[in-house]
């Protein structure tokens, strides 16, 4: 199995003084009191991003490496961050945790071993999860830009925040849409079986039904299949008048298309897994229609979403596809941490880190006693004319 890596490594720069050639070597009293002094080089810590970088939703794993890259080259660019009264640059470690579980906490072992200061990531729930057993034990903070999953936080570790909202806020907030904006009264939902679809779809499904919808079939696939016949077949025949996918774009993509080849005019809905560009890409013209939900305002909407977007752009020649922006903030609030505490050392800035006051690209940060964002925001959008468009935006801190 090989896994991809990605080093970002901070050059030292040696600045050596040449003195001119004398015939006669001059006493030590004559040199200049104001010779110049070498600049003391940079100290320099890791810090490590995991992310999927191959398989079907490698887009997404790459876009969170960019989003982690873009903050720590801005920082470096900057002479590195003032900590503790030194300049610190940063060397970003990035693995491949290939979205699977068990490669995760290979990769969460590898970080340990390398003596990373912090990790960005992971960014699937069902990597994240296992991933955040090694670091607590090991004491490194941990701040996953986009596992959404309740269980993640409910641990009771002291190491792992995130900042989007959890899948309670935004199964609540999609059930809740379904029923009461789309007028569902009956609905199907199927999901990949993994933390983050099962759970995305347990706490859809939880809302639907207290707002009144009767859930006509339940069924699941795997976050690798892509034939999705015999499953809409059976829904097919309980007539749905809406469709939910817990899971990704790799997936739900070719379910939206096999279920309109199939007939099933049901509304198709999702949530920030789905909600990409590339989804739009691989579903073509039956993507029309689709909802979707993310954790957060709309990118243009962030409070340095423009300004973001168009250095994104300039920098990678390509598109945020979801949560770069995230991952951006990641980096600048656990460097923000280091700051306030005087110190890279994890002990040392870990309360900082669980006092965070921070105003991101993304919005205001802060956390609660689990490491919750406080006042996440849900987006609604929908799939219109090949594009996705803001429906609705509920909840959010704005920045203080």
């Amino acid at each position: 199995m090989t896994i991809a890596r990605y080093s970002l490594i901070a050059a030292a720069v040696l600045t050596i003084a040449a003195c001119s050639k004398q015939e006669q070597p001059a006493p030590a009293a004559s040199a200049p009191a104001s010779a110049p002094v070498a600049a003391a080089a940079p100290d320099t810590i890791k810090i490590g991003h995991a992310a999927p970088l191959t398989g079907n939703i490698a887009h997404l794993g790459k876009d969170n490496e960019n989003g982690v890259r873009m903050a720590v080259d801005e920082i470096n660019a900057a002479g590195g961050a003032d900590i503790g009264g030194k300049k610190i640059k940063i060397e970003l470690l990035s693995e491949d945790d290939q979205a699977d579980p068990k490669t995760a906490t290979t990769v969460a072992q590898r970080f340990v071993d390398q003596k990373v200061v912090g990790v960005i990531g992971h960014l699937n729930s069902g990597t994240t999860i296992p991933a955040s057993k090694i670091y607590s034990d090991a004491g490194i903070p941990q701040i996953s830009p986009s596992a959404t999953a309740v269980a993640y936080t409910a641990q009771g570790f002291k190491t792992t925040f995130r900042v989007m909202a959890n899948d309670a806020q935004q199964g609540k907030v999609l059930g809740e849409y379904a029923v009461n904006k789309l007028k569902a009264k009956k609905v199907a939902i199927v999901d990949d079986r993994t933390a983050y679809g099962q759970g995305l779809a347990d706490e859809f499904e939880k809302s639907a039904k207290a707002a009144g919808a009767e859930i006509v079939k339940r069924e699941f696939t795997t976050n690798q299949e892509t034939d999705f016949n015999a499953i809409l077949t059976s829904i097919k025949g309980t007539k749905p008048d809406l469709v939910f996918y817990g899971g990704m774009d790799a997936q739900a993509a070719p379910l939206t298309k096999q279920a309109r080849q199939l007939g099933i005019k049901a509304k198709v809905m999702s949530a920030d897994g789905a909600q990409t560009p590339e989804y739009i890409k691989l579903a073509g013209s039956d993507a029309e229609g689709t909802i979707a939900s993310i954790p957060g305002l709309p990118k243009e909407q962030l409070p340095g979403g423009k300004e973001f977007l168009a250095k994104f752009k300039e920098k990678f020649g390509t598109e945020v596809q979801l949560y770069a922006p995230n991952c951006y903030d990641a980096v600048m609030v656990m460097v923000e941490a280091m700051k306030k505490a005087g110190s890279t050392e994890p002990a040392k800035y870990l309360p900082e880190l669980a006092k965070t006051d921070y105003n991101g690209v993304t919005g205001h940060i802060s956390f609660d006693d689990k490491g919750d964002i406080k006042n996440g925001a849900i987006t609604l959008y929908q799939v219109k004319k090949g594009k996705w468009e803001t429906l609705e935006v509920v909840g959010g801190a704005a920045p203080k």
